[in-house]
């Protein structure tokens, strides 16, 4: 028998509150949009160490020769035209890092800390997933994401982002356990909100799937409607953000973006956010630390409650 029984679980950790309700969010310098933009960097596998609920190379017994050198070109070319565009229309970043990529590729680290960028940690590999995963081999991931960043960076690692999204019932309450400030796996919103965790509230930045070049892989989707769409989600949120503040997250991928007949989209759809001179384009950390001292105590009075 289906069970109509409330478990108590939704809404999961933030309280609801409708967009149009909320008190009125305010960018720096009146912006009406928060535009950061999210290059996934990371590193798979050749051979995975573990396979628990997903197999990361689902295609082929081990190796995926395919599968791999798809997205071990995006580190070695395609991250470093991307690098040109971004530099172009003057965006500095926040990653989505695989930790392991500053270990190994030290030149892609000193390019990233010329261009002053930011990372959140993406956990170690992108082909070890945390679903199945018992707390303790969470915070140990976790942990050695920080540990990792504060010995190459020389920086307190600020925010987290599950590798695949394979957040867990634990993943909130071990981030703020481990001192973060924020984290990107829920697709709740159009603006900054905070979590409830055992220790503390803690601050979701939006992340997005929809803006994301994911969509070129998983479906028939080619860089000119994929930069068409970017256009159009901006001019919607702009017209939104000049009643209450938004933000827009661009996520990309160098194995994707970074192919030579692609990028001159990305290009386009990036000088046409920055004609746009009451766009604010930011950083995560930037949104972060706006919306804690401007954001974050209006909204929960509104709520009644912290999340």
């Amino acid at each position: 028998m289906p069970t109509t029984e409330y478990s108590g679980m939704d809404p999961y950790r933030f309280g609801y509150s409708p967009v149009v309700a909320r008190p009125k969010l305010s960018w720096p310098n009146s912006a009406r949009v928060a535009v950061w933009v999210c290059p996934n960097i990371e590193h798979y596998e050749y051979l995975p160490a573990e396979v628990r609920m997903r197999n990361p190379w689902p295609r082929t017994p081990h190796p995926d020769v395919l599968g791999y050198g798809g997205r071990d070109y995006g580190n070695r070319v395609g991250l470093w035209r991307m690098f040109e565009v971004l530099d172009k229309h003057n965006v500095r970043c926040t990653v989505s890092l695989s930790m392991s990529v500053i270990e190994m590729y030290p030149e892609i680290l000193a390019a990233m800390e010329a261009r002053r960028w930011e990372y959140m940690s993406h956990g170690y590999f992108n082909t070890r997933y945390h679903w199945g995963y018992a707390p303790e081999e969470e915070r140990e991931v976790i942990e050695h994401s920080k540990a990792t960043h504060l010995r190459l960076t020389g920086r307190r690692l600020r925010g987290w982002f599950s590798p695949a999204v394979s957040n867990t019932l634990n993943t909130p309450d071990l981030v703020k356990e481990a001192g973060l400030d924020y984290i990107c796996d829920f697709y709740h919103d159009d603006q900054p909100t905070p979590l409830a965790t055992r220790h503390g509230t803690l601050i979701h930045v939006p992340y997005t799937m929809d803006i994301n070049d994911a969509l070129i892989y998983r479906q028939p989707v080619e860089a000119a409607e994929f930069a068409q769409m970017i256009v159009d989600h901006f001019d919607t949120v702009y017209r939104e953000g000049s009643d209450n503040g938004r933000v827009m997250c661009i996520a990309l991928h160098p194995y994707m973006m970074g192919a030579p007949h692609r990028l001159k989209h990305l290009d386009r759809a990036l000088g046409y956010i920055r004609k746009h001179k009451d766009a604010w384009v930011c950083t995560a950390e930037e949104i972060f630390d706006w919306y804690l001292a401007n954001g974050l105590k209006a909204f929960q009075a509104h709520l009644g409650k912290e999340a």
